[in-house]
């Protein structure tokens, strides 16, 4: 990688352009600033930049102390390339203490493919470990249901299923007081 490729913009900084090693052909390492606290980078191809084909930037994020040793423990977070030239990484409290390395690798697309998806698996969901909204929904009508049908009767002649007004307004009030004392009653619901 003799021209630079990636640029990183760690949160309230400048752009870094250039890594502070090259220990491979396709991987670089930046050392992360330390002067001010921050705890996102963005990453990004830097303008008429292309990768080989069939190739992707894999992201990976390690503290400063163990690259230094020669023993690094770099962790996944991402991958940048055609169709996505840019991300925002969290990594914590950068700029404190110990510091911390990104180290970028170019490799197969179908390797930075398997490790998103990878990674994707291992967190609880998209939306941060909470239920889709569709789940939400289902789980709030359900307990209206289950509520309501107790107070189901049958009227007129041909023995229509109904239930009273009250019957509804005294479920509102349970449930809203019951959000109110447990906000997450309804994630933690099973299925």
């Amino acid at each position: 990688m003799a021209t630079p490729l990636f640029g990183l913009i760690p949160t309230g900084h400048p752009l870094i352009a250039e890594p502070s090693s090259t220990p491979s052909p396709t991987s670089c390492l930046y050392a992360l600033p330390t002067t001010k606290p921050f705890t996102h980078v963005t990453i990004l191809l830097l303008p008429n930049v292309t990768l080989p084909p069939q190739t992707a930037a894999a992201i990976y994020v390690a503290t400063a102390s163990t690259v230094a040793s020669g023993n690094p423990n770099f962790k996944f977070l991402g991958g940048i390339g055609p169709g996505k030239e840019s991300a925002m990484f969290k990594v914590g409290g950068g700029g404190e203490g110990d510091g911390l390395v990104i180290g970028i690798d170019v490799e197969s697309e179908d390797e930075v493919g398997r490790r998103l998806q990878e990674l994707a698996a291992s967190k609880p969901n998209a939306s941060g470990g909470q239920p889709p909204t569709v789940v939400l929904a289902q789980r709030i009508i359900q307990n209206a249901f289950n509520f309501l049908t107790s107070f189901s009767g049958t009227a007129g002649p041909g023995g229509v299923e109904v239930v009273p007004l009250k019957a509804f307004e005294d479920w509102w009030k349970k449930f809203e007081s019951r959000v109110r004392a447990d906000p997450s009653f309804l994630e933690k619901q099973a299925d």
